[in-house]
């Protein structure tokens, strides 16, 4: 190639130069470069640097002009669930019956078209809040998951996938007893089957011969069980022999396979009883909720390398504490996640980030807990250690996947232009993200998404929505309470 001046132009060809920006970089070295720049050839990053730099090294197919924005590597949702984005507010503030709702709708009101539709609405949400990976449990409620046939599975990933994004699927059984009856919903009719924990182990292992590393990786498969303490759950304890058995066979499972390993709620004593008794702790398990804990529990996370998933904005956060600062200091891997997009929350990163600080601060009555930097890293570099994934996504570093989102800085809630890691952790919101990147695809821009039909897909989730609704019986739940308005309490 020559340019104008008829002068051979050596420069080494990429595809994509990102240039102009505020690179936050969240590299080793914390690096956060004005006038910026990031380039990407096929899939990965070459180079990070200062625009002047890259632009006389690389020849860019296409350059983005990332003037008066932040450039960050994709962020992070380390843990959340299938199923709960088409289960937005049910049941009001009532959260038994919220739940009681989710296990009525995941085991017997749900079919093809529900998972596929929700995993559709999820990844949407999570592309333009520029979440790049996400973690999704293929069930929720109380440990209720969807395993009585891979298809279910396959429907969810299949949507990730034409989405663009990245996801983590854990699956595994539901909680005892079993068997549990789920009913399959086809054009031909209805069928109730009773699923043992046989067969949840098959299904399980069959979504991950089927699922576990399709899409050139995107698409990864963790391993899940529900938690148990016989202090906290004196009613299965009659059980205790399932719990014990399961944990024997999904561990086994997940090292044969390779897979990372997850459990949804502990609290106090779970985590040591999970470690001592139950050997699930590791430094491939990354374990959410895990509020109120023992001194026990934070010893076992340290002994073994387990990471911490915290939840600041769910539910059990409101019942208890996960205590970040104090499993930080002690040298635990902690990541911030949504916990899904129901009943109360989305998957708003910036939001979580916002919360952590303000909900940990309000605790110790202290503003200098948990640095603006620091709740950035939990949802970038941290989380991806968490998930086992930082080699590959959580900085923006030459040889990683050019999984990379713009945040506009331009807006008034963000001005003026200065101290931009505060800038996008106490001010930014998912609709600050302007471009979405993932494995160096630009899969949203300017607030387009260029992968998938939005409004198709927003227009498919009222239509399924309204038939779930309508199988599962629980249409009241949609009604507005006598206690909405004029009070301090429901």
């Amino acid at each position: 190639m020559t340019t104008e001046g008829n002068q051979a132009d050596n420069r080494e060809a990429i595809d994509t130069l990102i240039a102009n920006g505020c690179v936050i970089t969240m590299d080793p070295q914390r690096r956060v470069i004005e006038h910026g720049a990031v380039a990407v050839k096929g899939d990965r990053i070459v180079a990070v640097g200062g625009t002047d730099e890259l632009q006389a090294r690389y020849r860019a197919a296409r350059t983005i002009d990332a003037r008066r924005k932040a450039v960050l590597p994709g962020l992070i949702d380390a843990h959340a669930h299938a199923g709960h984005a088409m289960l937005r507010t049910i049941g009001g503030a009532d959260g038994d019956a919220w739940s009681a709702a989710a296990e009525t709708i995941y085991t017997r009101a749900s079919d093809e078209a529900f998972w596929e539709t929700e995993s559709h609405l999820a990844a949407l949400e999570r592309l333009k809040a520029g979440v790049t990976t996400g973690v999704s449990l293929l069930g929720g409620g109380n440990s209720i998951m969807r395993v009585d046939d891979p298809v279910y599975a396959r429907r969810h990933c299949d949507a990730v996938v034409r989405t663009g994004t990245r996801s983590i699927v854990a699956v595994g059984p539901s909680r005892p007893p079993a068997p549990r009856a789920y009913t399959r919903h086809t054009p031909d009719g209805s069928d109730t089957r009773d699923i043992d924990f046989d067969t949840m182990y098959a299904v399980s292992k069959s979504i991950i011969d089927e699922c576990h590393g399709d899409a050139d990786g995107r698409i990864r498969i963790a391993l899940t069980l529900p938690v148990y303490g016989p202090e906290h759950d004196p009613e299965l304890a009659q059980h205790e022999h399932d719990f014990r058995d399961q944990a024997a066979r999904y561990g086994a499972l997940a090292r044969e396979r390779g897979l990372t390993f997850t459990q949804d709620g502990h609290r106090a004593g779970t985590l040591a009883f999970a470690h001592r008794e139950l050997g699930l702790l590791g430094p491939t398990s990354f374990m959410s909720h895990s509020i109120d804990l023992t001194d026990d529990d934070i010893a076992a996370c340290v002994e073994t390398g387990t990471a911490i998933v915290h939840n600041p904005s769910a539910i059990m956060s409101i019942i208890g504490r996960c205590p970040v600062p104090e499993l930080i200091d002690a040298g635990v891997t902690v990541a911030i996640a949504s916990d899904g997009a129901a009943p109360d929350r989305g998957y708003d990163m910036f939001r979580h980030m916002w919360q952590c600080m303000h909900y940990h601060r309000r605790h110790f009555r202290d503003p200098d807990v948990l640095p603006h930097g620091k709740v950035l890293e939990m949802v970038t570099i941290d989380a991806a250690k968490a998930l086992s994934v930082d080699h590959e996504v959580g900085s923006l570093e030459a040889g990683k996947l050019a999984d990379v989102i713009l945040v506009d800085l331009f807006r008034p809630h963000m001005m003026p232009m200065n101290m931009p890691v505060y800038r996008v952790t106490c001010f930014a919101n998912a609709a600050d993200v302007c471009m979405t990147m993932v494995g160096g695809r630009v899969l949203m821009e300017d607030r387009r998404v260029l992968s998938v039909d939005e409004r198709a897909i927003l227009e498919r989730v009222n239509e399924v929505a309204e038939i779930t609704i309508e199988r599962s019986g629980l249409r009241h739940l949609l009604d507005e309470p006598k206690t909405l308005w004029g009070r301090s309490r429901y």
